[in-house]
């Protein structure tokens, strides 16, 4: 089935004309045409918005995701060698990350054997849980006002330590030094999503999963299948979401957070697929569930530290790609004014998310003045996930292409948007 044809049945079934359509997705009336004869390629974006106005239930985002599923890859995937690595016996060992995200920023790559004593004692063992502790939340609150690749080799320095010197603690120091690694690694994990590589993103948390397991905390292994679940997401495939999401909930180790935050995820893969009733299901079963974490002390802390709601965040992501991008900005301006100062990163990612939602909404003088906030931030940061958003973002605004807004921003746009990967380069190219 072809998305033009299905489109121009829906709309005139729903007894629209063409121009009444394109008042209610803001996109041109030309542009629709052009899509409904097989001239221009529906988005992704698009197809949402049509099936929002139109009540077709996700029905144009099936096909629309089939025939981008159906086109030619572009360009390959780049693998790293080395960078850091060290164990007890001073072997070295392989750790995938990007060499030239790295090199690019001026860090240094290296690769580098640290031996370590055969035993520690339990009170060195304990001085050395405060201090990694310490320096965990330390550089959690780094990530967030730093470039992720400034981060990595501390990170993965400080895992490779944590392992050797858990390896020369006896036990109970030893099942705390593991764990206190397996949250480095985890946090590695999503700082090298951060450089927008998601092999090393995967190999360190199944690497974390590995820990946590020595560690006897089985909470990680469920978690890891929510972090793999954030991949696709931001891949935007919506099935692997779900699938992912799912096992993570189901799972008998996870906690109530990361049911709660596994049902989120689920939430966003069903919006996604523009599947709004099964969104807002998944949606309120995480909201329960997270609910109950709040009275089990106990619980990990997995997931975000800066976000006080993740439900209500993540309502306002869904909704915009339910197709409801107005709703969508309203949430955010509700939820960002809550965040930290200090969360400069959570701030940045949200509120490109809501410059966003403003641009597919068709207020772009808004949408406009909102980015040119968040730009600055958002070039300091080069964060590979928010960089996806930017790109979106430039790709909306380019639909009114001599409006004084647009035309004001594009060149401050396009330097944050630089430098770019081949595949960036391309999305920032397509008009639609």
């Amino acid at each position: 089935m072809e998305f033009g044809d299905e489109l121009r049945r829906r709309r005139v079934k729903a007894g629209l004309s063409l121009r009444d359509l394109a008042r209610l997705v803001h996109y041109s009336r030309g542009y629709l045409s052009k899509v409904e004869t097989g001239q221009a390629i529906a988005s992704i974006e698009l197809a949402r918005l049509c099936d929002s106005a139109l009540g077709s239930g996700g029905a144009l985002t099936g096909i629309a995701a089939s025939a981008h599923d159906r086109r030619p890859a572009v360009g390959g995937r780049r693998k790293g060698g080395p960078v850091v690595s060290s164990d007890p016996d001073a072997r070295r060992r392989p750790v995938p990350l990007v060499r030239e995200d790295l090199l690019s920023a001026g860090m240094p790559v290296i690769s580098i054997a640290i031996p370590s004593p055969a035993r520690i004692s339990s009170s060195q063992a304990e001085s050395a849980t405060t201090a990694f502790t310490a320096l965990f939340g330390q550089l959690r609150q780094l990530g967030q006002c730093v470039f992720p690749g400034a981060l990595l080799p501390t990170l993965i320095a400080q895992t490779e330590t944590l392992r050797g010197l858990a390896a020369s603690a006896r036990d109970p120091a030893r099942t705390i030094l593991l764990g206190l690694a397996a949250r480095y690694a985890e946090y590695t994990g999503w700082t090298a999503q951060e450089i927008g590589d998601d092999h090393a993103a995967l190999w360190w948390t199944d690497e974390a999963v590995r820990l946590a397991d020595a560690a006897g905390q089985p909470e990680m292994g469920a978690y890891a299948l929510v972090r793999r679940a954030l991949v696709g997401m931001y891949r935007g495939d919506a099935a692997e979401t779900i699938d992912l999401a799912r096992m993570a909930r189901s799972d008998p180790r996870a906690s109530e957070r990361v049911r709660g935050l596994a049902a989120l995820r689920e939430a966003q893969g069903y919006a996604l697929m523009a599947d709004d009733i099964a969104c807002q299901n998944a949606l309120e079963r995480g909201r329960e569930h997270l609910a109950r974490a709040e009275d089990d002390p106990a619980t990990a802390m997995l997931g975000t530290s800066t976000v006080a709601d993740p439900a209500a965040m993540v309502t306002g992501w869904c909704l915009h790609d339910l197709g409801r991008p107005a709703d969508a900005g309203a949430v955010f301006d509700r939820e960002i004014a809550q965040l930290p100062a200090t969360a400069q990163k959570a701030r940045t990612r949200f509120a490109a998310r809501r410059a966003l939602a403003y641009a597919a909404a068709g207020e772009v003088d808004h949408a406009c003045g909102l980015t040119r906030e968040l730009l600055g931030d958002a070039q300091e940061l080069s964060s590979a996930t928010i960089r996806l958003d930017l790109v979106r973002l430039a790709r909306a605004l380019n639909r009114w292409p001599t409006h004084g807004s647009v035309r004001s921003l594009q060149p401050e746009l396009t330097r944050a948007l630089r430098p770019l990967t081949r595949q960036f380069a391309e999305d920032w190219s397509v008009r639609g």
